[in-house]
């Protein structure tokens, strides 16, 4: 599977520098690759960050994802679902109403930040009570928590139409038109969270027989919860403030991934890596044909290819062991 996932990365990769808006051939793609001053290039000044930003991003919010299904023992947990996203993106349009941001690099303590005051809220709320956190609960507490943060978001957008101009391809998801900078704004942030990722694997497994049976075998649980929920807030804070909430990624990719390779981490979140960044590949290069010469946004794309999965997997109740 994952040598499959990687020949299929490959495959949109070449596809993404070929098709856009003005279609250029293989001849002439290969020429502008290899001869980078080319001052009518478009390949890599365009397609190529795009490309690596449309890849650093789908990994990002499928581990995240991953991560979050395995910690929470929730199979419809992901970062849309459980208002990750939604917090992190409230917070970066309160910064730019607030303080007039414009670039990505600015954008990134506040995406951070709201990622990681989203997971703690609902955490918190949904362990409030006498009976305790349960998977009804997580999904009930952050579903509400983004509908009131996206809420917001969109009334401060509305009330300011600077920043709704600003932020509203931003808003939607999308990888276009970003500025040259952003994939070196947010790629080792990125790579620190996937590495801390594939580093709590092994213990997530264990973690899967529950927490007293964890402790049990020597797996330190709240340090495991706290370098999860850093990993979570390093994937989604640096994706969401370069791409905007993409969302149904970190649904999607953890399920199709865990068909194939059973319930282990170890092999999940390496194919949740590979899968997400081609999921989000092919979600862009078709949001690029579909309305042909104009563009629709990669966050729309995905909406409408994980909105059928989520209803398949509320009425299958054995989609994917966790």
């Amino acid at each position: 599977m994952l040598l499959l996932a990687v020949l299929a990365l490959a495959v949109m990769l070449a596809v993404s520098m070929l098709v856009g808006s003005g279609m250029i051939s293989v001849a002439e793609s290969v020429h502008q690759l290899l001869h980078p001053s080319d001052r009518a290039d478009i390949v890599w000044t365009l397609r190529v960050p795009r490309a690596l930003l449309g890849v650093l991003c789908g990994a990002a919010f499928a581990v995240a994802g991953a991560l979050i299904q395995a910690l929470t023992r929730n199979p419809l947990a992901d970062p849309g679902i459980l208002g990750v996203n939604a917090g992190a993106g409230f917070a970066v349009v309160l910064a730019v109403a607030i303080l007039g941001l414009s670039r990505v690099q600015q954008f990134l303590p506040y995406s951070f930040l709201g990622a990681v005051l989203a997971t703690v809220l609902v955490y918190l709320l949904s362990t409030r009570g006498t009976a305790g956190a349960s998977p009804v609960r997580f999904i009930l507490v952050g579903v509400a928590l983004a509908a009131v943060l996206g809420g917001m978001s969109q009334t401060l957008a509305l009330l300011n139409p600077t920043i709704y101009d600003r932020m509203r391809f931003w808003g939607a998801g999308s990888i276009t038109d970003r500025p040259p900078e952003t994939v070196g704004a947010v790629v080792w942030f990125i790579v620190a969270g996937l590495v801390l990722a594939m580093l709590c694997a092994g213990p997530l497994n264990t973690m899967a027989l529950g927490d007293d049976m964890a402790r049990s075998l020597g797996v330190p649980v709240a340090a495991l919860q706290v370098a999860c929920v850093v990993a979570i807030t390093l994937l989604c804070g640096a994706a969401t403030a370069a791409a905007g909430p993409i969302g149904f990624v970190g649904l999607m990719v953890p399920h199709i991934v865990r068909w194939i390779t059973g319930p282990d981490q170890r092999w999940v979140i390496p194919g949740s890596m590979l899968v997400g960044a081609v999921l989000l590949l092919t979600a862009d290069v078709i949001g690029r044909v579909v309305l042909w010469p104009t563009e629709l946004q990669v966050g729309v794309v995905t909406a409408f290819i994980g909105a059928p999965v989520l209803v398949l997997l509320v009425r299958r109740r054995g989609a994917s062991g966790l």
